[in-house]
């Protein structure tokens, strides 16, 4: 009998797989039947971790934000299976609801109820931090979420040390809902926003760490090669990017020997190297279709070698 693969999130009393589904694809780069056969796929691999925000998609033309939170809301719905499904979304981003002033993260969370078509979020991240809003207003307003049944966990995205210092410690002082997660940009050829204070900071508090971008872009996939063919992606530019730096071409290189060795792909090396790290719990990636799941979802069962994880760290300095 194997062990299941879920993974405490931090102190939030969440159970969630080892790889966070990123939803910002729904509505956008994956219409809703596209969407629904992810969705299922990932289900039935064991998946149960789902990443949304509510201003998902508003940057494609046509959209107004809260495509992926509607899609899902659908999802959920259609499947009836709720409480099997760990929903996280952010709050922040969206066009009508900038920014985290206390009657803002009000409002955009009931928006993002209806759209989700349940009574409660279970992860809800402030998206972007709003250093015009002091932390006591914005951990206050997040608590009342709590309080009211609303939320069940929360966590920050995007902030800096000394504001998430600031934000648990008045949380820890006044008895309020403190951040359980912490989902900073992190991969193998993106390592210096993370580590360093951030991390210290997360891992002295207990927090869990859901890294974004966790394949940069697709880079990391090693579908963009010097002098390969091009890849229609909407992403393609900035992943490609990574080809020009001696870092990028490093982690490829090693990527592809770590891959062969274990005859794995190589997203699911990367992947596995980001779910090691000290404070990672999940990372995310998106898949725009279900050809794309398998590699994602191999994360939970590769195990690296501690000179895999050696040779690829080295590779990424």
């Amino acid at each position: 009998m194997t062990s299941s693969p879920l993974r405490p999130l931090g102190g939030s009393g969440l159970d969630v797989f080892p790889l966070a589904l990123g939803g910002n694809v729904f509505g956008w780069t994956a219409d809703r039947d596209q969407s629904f056969a992810v969705l299922d796929a990932y289900v039935a691999g064991g998946g149960n971790f789902v990443d949304s925000a509510d201003s998902y998609s508003a940057w494609a033309p046509g959209n107004e934000g809260g495509e992926s939170e509607r899609v899902l809301g659908e999802w959920l719905a259609a499947r009836g299976n709720r409480d099997e499904v760990v929903i996280a979304t952010k709050v922040g981003a969206h066009p009508s609801y900038k920014g985290l002033s206390a009657t803002t993260v009000k409002a955009a969370a009931e928006a993002s109820l209806r759209r989700l078509g349940t009574e409660y979020i279970d992860l809800y991240y402030t998206h972007f931090d709003d250093p015009a809003v002091p932390v006591e207003e914005i951990v206050t307003a997040l608590d009342r979420l709590v309080r009211d049944g609303k939320v069940r966990a929360v966590g920050a995205s995007n902030i800096a040390p000394d504001r998430l210092r600031e934000s648990l410690d008045f949380a820890e002082r006044e008895g309020l809902a403190r951040y359980s997660a912490l989902q900073p940009q992190y991969n193998l050829v993106s390592r210096d926003t993370y580590e360093g204070e951030l991390q210290e900071v997360a891992s002295h508090a207990g927090l869990a760490a859901v890294p974004y971008y966790a394949l940069a872009a697709g880079f990391l996939t090693g579908k963009y090669r010097v002098g390969g063919e091009a890849v229609d992606s909407r992403r393609a530019e900035g992943a490609a990017q990574h080809l020009r730096t001696e870092r990028g071409r490093k982690v490829l290189a090693a990527l592809d020997e770590v891959a062969r060795t274990h005859d794995a792909e190589i997203a699911s090396v990367a992947l596995a190297w980001l779910a090691s790290r000290p404070t990672v719990v999940a990372p995310i990636a998106s898949a725009r279709t279900v050809e794309q799941l398998p590699a994602l979802l191999a994360v939970a069962d590769l195990t690296l070698t501690d000179a895999d994880l050696s040779k690829l760290t080295v590779a990424s300095a």
